[in-house]
């Protein structure tokens, strides 16, 4: 009997002494992997996708003309640049584009608005998209006498909040908003400019429009 007890004794204290046991200390944990770091090439990949979505490079044409649809095609009517981006007169952009895109009631094929004014960018400054390959279309937009006369924090405030850059996520009934999400757009454009703004090595030009034809709602 007095075998049975000493037995019985040791085995609760084994058990008390396993339930005590410390587990692996947090310095002994497996650390997990530090995050790789951004590669700006990639941001501006980013970049570039959404300045030659047809919401963006419809009004940056390297003609003289706007283009229009998902297509890109030129615009109908004739439509011009004229001497300040804002149309020829007596065909001023605004005379069509308005201060909201219309109601979905009123179909497809409507020109659309924007708060502040419908606009290209003016003859002496045509801020091209169209057909540039990364490499120019990255040295086109960090020169100020290309890009408006913008220094980075400017151009990261440009494609934060202008109203007529807005506009391409919220284009209006029967058109397509920018594939990348704003947000996305946004960020990838300030870690780019953060890093210095590199650009890439030449690469072979995007196709991004079919020339010469025509049809569809403005952008």
């Amino acid at each position: 009997m007095r075998l049975l007890s000493t037995a019985s004794l040791l085995a609760a204290a084994l058990l008390v002494g396993c339930s005590h046991a410390e587990g692996p200390s947090p310095a002994s944990a497996t650390p997990t992997a530090a995050a790789a770091p951004r590669d700006p090439a990639a941001d501006f990949e980013i970049v570039r996708t959404v300045l030659q979505d047809p919401r963006c490079q419809n009004c940056h044409p390297a003609a003289d003309h706007p283009l229009q649809t998902d297509r890109s095609l030129t615009h109908v009517m004739n439509v011009q640049r004229g001497p300040d981006g804002h149309g020829l007169p007596g065909a001023h952009c605004a005379t069509c584009h308005g201060k909201a895109n219309l109601p979905d009631s009123y179909g497809t094929h409507q020109p659309p608005g924007v708060a502040t004014d419908w606009h290209l960018p003016p003859p002496d400054m045509k801020m091209v998209f169209v057909d540039r390959s990364s490499k120019d279309l990255c040295e086109q937009l960090k020169d100020p006498q290309r890009n408006g006369h913008k220094d980075m924090a400017a151009l990261i405030q440009h494609v934060s909040s202008d109203p007529l850059v807005l506009w391409g996520w919220a284009p209006g009934f029967g058109r397509k908003p920018v594939a990348v999400p704003h947000a996305d757009f946004v960020a990838a454009f300030t870690r780019w400019a953060n890093a210095g703004g590199p650009c890439p090595a030449e690469g072979p030009r995007t196709a991004s429009r079919l020339d010469g034809a025509t049809g569809g709602s403005a952008r």
